[in-house]
């Protein structure tokens, strides 16, 4: 049956690798009656970890759509890994919920994803809920873990209920003042709630002060409105083990988490056409009778359905045999089916309206993060995407069969469609395919759904490090290119000067030629040219980046220039700038929390500092373990889990994520540029 946008909540599960978030969508599923049994991690039959690997792993890889249909609600669930090698599949899925639903294992406490995911979904301004997962788990500290949240998160992290009968029950603390705990009192945890929620309404709070109290059946507005400020993020308890919990949790979906037009919607923006850099910002509205906008935040290349492609409605509605554009594309495509998922399940449906998220299948021009519209006006739209981690791992890899590197090439591209952190990369100055991903467990996935999946055997050589060049200084380049072989010839001059940008900020391409001197026509083969240029750089053959590209002068031919000459010219007129622009190689430096008992701590720190590291902070971690964090190289970091593992007794851990591009140590560059051999450029 169709449901209201007011019907509507989504909702993403997110937390650490080992939380139960698959087992607490099962019981969820289960409690709500959409399943007839609740599925098993362990013998590889949820809902959600449908995928042959998954089964395999034992526990998610991608995220996974799952919806409950209970008490006149629609609840749409992400279902999202929690291994720091998958997190970009979680991140991604962000855009699409108005909840991010943070789990926590009673056990283990606030972990590294924990963190990530709180910062996060605090950044996007989304509705956070905390859910204690695990609290029938023996030797247990609960009361101390709601204090360690509230001193991680805030004060305004506060328990909505309260486990009872040693973690065999829950119960509701804002609706219901009264009752036994296992800990702290349901009274007083009613009264900081109606406390917290009251503070963002003066009326209410006028209200309350007069009366002493109030009742929570009319606070809902300003509930949501402490939701929607961040003012209130409430704690609430389960057991996916038993079923404790799992109906109140239900039970605030439906009645307490913000639907669609509750939430903080996210904030579209749209370029000028003729000035990329200008930006107008357009608020969604949760309208079904206003213009489409859908945001595309999952695909999936199935090697025998094909190309499935997964969005959230933000505005408008979206029918069965309708037609919509794919960002600036202009011609439109028919929605020949419409699909919502339970899984790998597809149930087709004839629309949807805002806040539900649906698929179409076999629409090859659709990628993650496409802006689907109704609308020709609503071309050059996009949605400020979430802040993906970068790939840095590397591996080598080419086909075991020779005359199948065409087919591996292409198997690549489908799976860094559906992975927005997997990357491909053929280097020019060796010729290798190189893939990057987030980490040795991310790029063993890969390899596994090569084999398993796709049937492809492939080789691999030890992992490569993703290493960047840039320019330290400023330089000028140019080249005349001319060539002459009967008939009309190739001509083109490119005058340009190159500057160094800050980290990260990629690329830029300036046009300052004045008086015609280049057509205009001819500027973005100059462009080209030198993008073509920055893959491979002049120190070691590695990718560029954060470099300004000034073109200012230079000289066109009536018959001989083409394209083709002022690719060329600015190729080879921007390896000339940067040649005395003193080229430098950045290595990527990662942040890194260690977990150490803590009769270790020395060890591991003094490890770290002789691997070039520089520690930032310890904290107190689940039972005797410390945390160190800080930064260190990525190339610092080979060999370290088996160094790890030996010098604590396999008690310690590691978790890493990219930080930031620093230039290598100056013999290093010596060394690897000494190695390097540079491919000559042809024209």
């Amino acid at each position: 049956m169709p449901y209201r946008t007011e019907e509507i909540r989504n909702i993403a599960l997110v937390g650490h690798s080992g939380s139960g978030k698959t087992a607490l969508s099962e019981a969820l599923l289960h409690a709500s009656g959409m399943i007839a049994s609740q599925g098993s991690v362990e013998r590889g039959s949820t809902v959600s970890d449908y995928d042959p690997l998954e089964r395999t792993y034992q526990h998610s890889l991608y995220s996974s759509l799952l919806h409950i249909d209970h008490r006149d609600t629609r609840i749409y669930l992400a279902d999202t890994p929690g291994y720091p090698d998958f997190i970009g599949q979680a991140i991604s899925a962000l855009p699409a919920a108005d909840t991010a639903a943070v789990v926590i294992d009673a056990q283990n406490g606030i972990e590294m994803i924990t963190l990530r995911m709180m910062e996060l979904a605090r950044e996007r301004a989304m509705c956070r809920l905390i859910i204690v997962n695990k609290i029938d788990a023996p030797d247990i500290d609960l009361p101390g873990l709601v204090k360690g949240i509230q001193e991680v998160f805030g004060k305004e992290c506060l328990p909505i209920n309260l486990p009872a009968a040693g973690g065999s029950e829950v119960i509701d603390c804002f609706f219901n003042p009264d009752g036994d705990a296992d800990f702290s009192s349901v009274a007083l945890v009613h009264r900081a709630l109606i406390d917290q929620v009251v503070e963002v309404d003066p009326a209410f709070m006028e209200t309350y002060l007069e009366q002493g109290d109030i009742a929570p059946e009319v606070l809902h507005a300003p509930f949501e409105q402490a939701l929607r400020e961040g003012h209130l993020i409430p704690i609430c308890f389960v057991s996916a083990r038993n079923g404790a919990g799992i109906a109140q949790l239900l039970d605030i979906f439906i009645r307490l988490m913000p639907n669609p037009t509750e939430g903080n919607p996210p904030l579209f923006y749209q370029e000028e056409p003729d000035a990329a850099h200008k930006h107008t910002t357009i608020k969604a509205v949760q309208d079904p009778a206003r213009h489409v906008l859908a945001h595309v935040f999952k695909t999936v290349m199935d090697p025998y359905v094909g190309k499935l492609s997964v969005f959230r409605i933000h505005q408008g509605t979206v029918r069965r045999d309708g037609t919509l554009y794919i960002g600036d594309i202009r011609k439109p495509f028919r929605v020949a089916h419409l699909y919502r998922l339970q899984g790998k399940e597809q149930i087709e449906i004839a629309e949807g309206v805002p806040g539900d998220i649906c698929a179409v299948t076999r629409i090859e021009d659709i990628s993650y993060d496409s802006i689907l519209h109704d609308a020709a006006e609503d071309a050059h739209i996009h949605l400020e995407p979430p802040p993906l981690p970068q790939p840095i791992y590397g591996l080598s890899i080419e086909a075991c069969k020779r005359g199948d590197e065409q087919r591996l090439w292409d198997i690549l591209q489908k799976l860094c469609a559906e992975d927005p952190c997997l990357r491909v990369d053929r280097l020019m100055s060796t010729g290798e395919t190189v893939m990057s991903g987030l980490g040795e467990l991310h790029l063993r996935s890969v390899l596994d759904r090569l084999t398993e999946i796709y049937k492809t055997e492939v080789d691999t050589h030890p992992p490569k490090i993703a290493y960047r060049e840039t320019i330290a200084a400023g330089g000028e380049g140019h080249y005349r290119h001319k060539k002459q072989s009967g008939g009309a010839g190739q001509f083109g001059e490119v005058f340009l000067k190159v500057e160094s940008l800050p980290r990260s900020a990629g690329f830029e391409f300036v046009d300052a030629v004045k008086g015609g001197v280049i057509p205009r026509q001819f500027l973005p083969a100059v462009e080209k040219g030198v993008l073509q240029a920055m893959e491979s750089g002049p120190v070691a053959g590695f990718p560029m980046q954060d470099v300004r590209v000034t073109v200012h002068d230079g000289k066109s031919h009536p018959v001989d220039s083409k394209d083709i000459a002022f690719m060329v010219a600015g190729r080879k007129a921007f390896r000339d700038a940067v040649l005395k622009a003193r080229p430098l190689l950045l290595e990527p430096i990662v942040n890194i929390e260690v977990s150490v008992p803590e009769e270790k701590m020395g060890d591991v720190t003094s490890d770290l500092s002789a691997r070039r590291g520089q520690i930032s902070g310890m904290r107190k971690g689940h039972g005797d373990a410390t945390i160190v964090s800080g930064q260190i190289p990525l190339s610092e970091l080979n060999g370290y889990q088996s160094q790890l593992h030996s010098s604590t007794a396999g008690r310690g851990s590691y978790t890493v994520s990219f930080s930031h591009y620093d230039p290598v140590p100056p013999g290093m560059q010596q060394r690897m540029a000494s190695q390097h051999k540079e491919v000559p450029d042809e024209a």
